[in-house]
């Protein structure tokens, strides 16, 4: 069994069409078909089923693949961990993120990391909360900058490096659109605009409420910040953001104002795995982030 004849495997089952898999591979047809079939003789099972021009996994197949793919995995990293020992400021990292960081928090980490290490490359991958927790932990990504750090997974773990607050955003034409501060209870009687079930915002945002002794009455949802503040700014509603997303600027026709009653915050911090160590370029970025954030907050 070749690693090459594995990689090909591997093509064709995502791409379930040899030529287009050749393509991909950059090699004849021929190559890709002759090296499957010389597999499967190997292994003494059909890998696929020919279905006309494309092939489609048998049930052995698709066991076969999920072995595979964590194999190639494994080979993969222990290639890179050899190519970053011999120069580990030429490394590549694979980073998580969510969509509330992407705007201010990320760049600003990224910019000032590669100020000090300009040869090492960035892979970044935006998802949701839920997404980034299991990417770390099946290896698709090295590391992510999440909030809030989860405090139940027992495959990786977490370091804070900075808390922010949850601030309300009011359409402009709001009773309370002037004050300073407020009392999340002051918007039991508003309809609100959230994230949809199953987002962590919107768990914050609920569970605040609650605290408040209210539950929220969810007019609207949007699945990204522009969709929600647009509907804050059409008056649809109200809702709860963490500070960062209207850190330069907020939105036309809103106002974004300070929670005094409950304290609403939320963790931002970066996992990593427990099962297995970072590569050297992947410990470096994750040491220079922990330090950054350590100099911002004695600064602030």
């Amino acid at each position: 069994m070749e690693l090459r004849q594995l990689r090909y495997f591997v093509e064709v089952a995502k791409r379930e069409h040899v030529s287009e898999a050749a393509d991909n591979l950059h090699v004849a047809q021929s190559a890709v078909s002759r090296q499957i079939a010389n597999l499967e003789d190997e292994l003494g099972v059909n890998l696929f089923e020919r279905e006309g021009r494309n092939v489609k996994l048998t049930r052995i197949g698709k066991q076969f693949l999920e072995h595979v793919e964590y194999a190639l995995k494994a080979i993969d990293f222990a290639k890179q961990k050899i190519d970053e020992y011999l120069d580990p400021d030429r490394g590549t990292v694979k980073i998580g993120f969510p969509t509330s960081l992407a705007s201010h928090t990320l760049p600003t980490v990224i910019s000032a990391f590669k100020d000090k290490h300009p040869n090492v490359a960035f892979h970044l991958r935006q998802g949701s909360y839920n997404f980034l927790i299991d990417a770390v932990k099946n290896g698709d990504i090295d590391l992510a900058l999440i909030g809030p750090i989860p405090s139940d997974e027992t495959e990786i773990k977490g370091e804070i490096l900075f808390t922010e607050n949850i601030v309300a955003l009011l359409p402009l034409n709001h009773p309370h659109a002037k004050k300073k501060k407020l009392h999340l209870s002051e918007l039991r009687n508003d309809a609100f605009v959230l994230f949809p079930e199953g987002f962590i915002l919107r768990k914050i945002a609920v569970d605040a409420c609650r605290q408040s002794g209210f539950a929220p009455k969810i007019s609207s949802e949007g699945e990204d910040f522009d969709a929600i503040k647009g509907l804050v700014s059409a008056g649809i509603g109200v809702t709860l953001l963490p500070e960062s997303t209207v850190y330069e600027t907020t939105p036309h026709f809103t106002t974004k104002i300070p929670i005094e009653m409950p304290q609403v915050v939320r963790n931002v911090g970066i996992i990593v795995p427990k099962n297995r160590d970072l590569a050297p370029s992947e410990q470096v970025f994750y040491q220079f982030v922990k330090e950054f954030f350590s100099v911002l907050q004695g600064y602030q």
